[in-house]
């Protein structure tokens, strides 16, 4: 399956404002932080112990919806640099919290991502603020 720029883009951000809701507050937890992971999208979810339901299995992107108690979030991979940083400018204009290691991201709420954090490594990127909005 072949997707488009602005296709991945629209999935993105759809699934950020799905999971990561608009507005939240508060700072992550500071924990020793170990290197980045790497690997696939199946071996990044064994790794936090997630069995993951693919969304999206394309050559560019592949996108899963995971689970950590209560709470979803969701891990890709990409085939390149430049189509995760794109990707990533695109979905945070959306708001939302992002954990970024080399060619994959994890996106959820604040304390899972901190907590995947802890695994994965990673670096944290917050997308746009969008919580003075939140009174129209």
């Amino acid at each position: 399956m072949r997707l488009t720029r602005p296709m991945l883009a629209l999935t993105g951000a759809a699934a950020v404002l799905a999971l990561a809701g608009c507005g939240s507050g508060g700072d992550a937890k500071a924990a020793a932080v170990p290197s980045a992971a790497t690997g696939s999208l199946e071996h990044l979810a064994a790794e936090v112990k997630c069995t993951p339901n693919i969304q999206i299995d394309a050559d560019e992107l592949r996108q899963a919806i995971c689970k950590k108690n209560k709470e979803k979030y969701i891990l890709a991979t990409f085939s390149t640099d430049r189509g995760q940083r794109e990707w990533i400018n695109t979905a945070k204009d959306y708001g939302g919290y992002y954990l970024v290691g080399r060619k994959w991201i994890a996106v959820g709420h604040q304390d899972v991502v901190a907590s995947l954090r802890r695994t994965l490594g990673g670096d944290l990127e917050v997308g746009a603020d969008h919580s003075a909005h939140s009174a129209h």
